[in-house]
């Protein structure tokens, strides 16, 4: 048990938040355990209306604007400590795949697909 993490891809139109996943869902990226960008993403998507109380299996799309905040967060530093009883803790190391997956996103976005978030624990 504990936090999974993924951001996938679609090249169908989806809403802001809180949609089902996409005919043609496909993973982009994976993180496991990682709080503290999910405590980020909940944020977001709490930020774009999304009701669901506990951010378990709640999707969140991700547009060019989201990626150049996130992209300032993880280089300052400035990601939300975030902790949960199956979270675990985010690690140092983390901060080269969060930017190598926000690089792989904008390439998709700019592609024409969606990106967007959703997790389980």
């Amino acid at each position: 048990m504990g936090l999974d993490m993924y951001a996938c891809t679609t090249s169908q139109d989806i809403p802001e938040v809180d949609f089902e996943d996409p005919h043609d869902a496909a993973r982009l990226f994976y993180w496991r355990k990682h709080p503290d960008l999910h405590g980020w993403m909940e944020q977001l998507y709490r930020s774009k209306g999304g009701a669901d109380d506990a951010f378990n299996l709640a999707p969140v799309r991700l547009d060019a604007a989201d990626l150049d905040a996130l992209e300032k967060a993880v280089t300052a530093d400035e990601l939300p400590e975030t902790d949960g009883f199956f979270f675990g803790v985010s690690r140092p190391e983390e901060k080269s795949l969060d930017l190598e997956f926000i690089r792989k996103a904008r390439e998709i976005i700019g592609a024409g697909k969606k990106v967007y978030y959703t997790s389980w624990w």
